[in-house]
């Protein structure tokens, strides 16, 4: 790899972790544009298994994610450089940030800034849903995704099973039947 190759490593973990908000599922689509849209280090399918995978392991997603797809790009040393492009910008953001806030937490404007910012990650969720989807239905079908989609709704709110159980069982179901579908 070449040293521009490390540094968009470096700048691309940095940015989507750096701007995401509210933590791994903020940062989630911010990492999406960057490792899929911008750079193309993997696919939306590929996206798609990385995050569903890395929500079934313990720990924080964002960590996962960067070690994956650094490992893929640059190997060990790679995945190093995504770690701490990740890890590093947000532990000194949070030492800091929270100095801050504690001097100012009655300010009316600190609680203006994290109430409203909520909206715009809900509608990033949203729109990493749909890309999400979008990816499915072409890859499986719209009634296989919708199916599984609603197993897993019902699952998760109305038997409230843990969601890495259910991602468990969306892998099982998807290597041992969806192969055998004529689709």
């Amino acid at each position: 790899m070449e040293w521009t190759d490390w540094l968009h490593l470096i700048i691309g973990f940095f940015i989507a972790n750096a701007l995401g908000y509210g933590g791994g599922p903020a940062s989630i689509p911010l990492m999406y544009r960057e490792i899929v849209t911008n750079r193309e280090w993997t696919t939306p399918a590929d996206f798609s298994n990385i995050l569903a995978l890395g929500n079934a392991l313990p720990g924080p997603i964002a960590t996962k994610i960067a070690a994956f797809v650094g490992y893929d790009v640059g190997g060990w040393a790679g995945s190093l450089l995504a770690l701490a492009a990740t890890i590093v910008p947000s532990a000194i953001a949070l030492i800091l940030l929270l100095k801050v806030l504690q001097r100012h937490r009655k300010s009316p404007v600190v609680k203006g800034m994290t109430l409203l910012v909520q909206p715009v990650i809900a509608v990033m969720m949203l729109l990493l849903t749909w890309q999400m989807a979008e990816s499915s239905i072409a890859s499986i079908g719209i009634l296989q995704s919708l199916i599984i989609a609603a197993v897993a709704f019902w699952a998760m709110q109305f038997r409230k099973m843990h969601p890495a159980l259910v991602i468990v069982a969306a892998f099982a179901y998807g290597g041992l039947v969806i192969p055998h579908l004529n689709m």
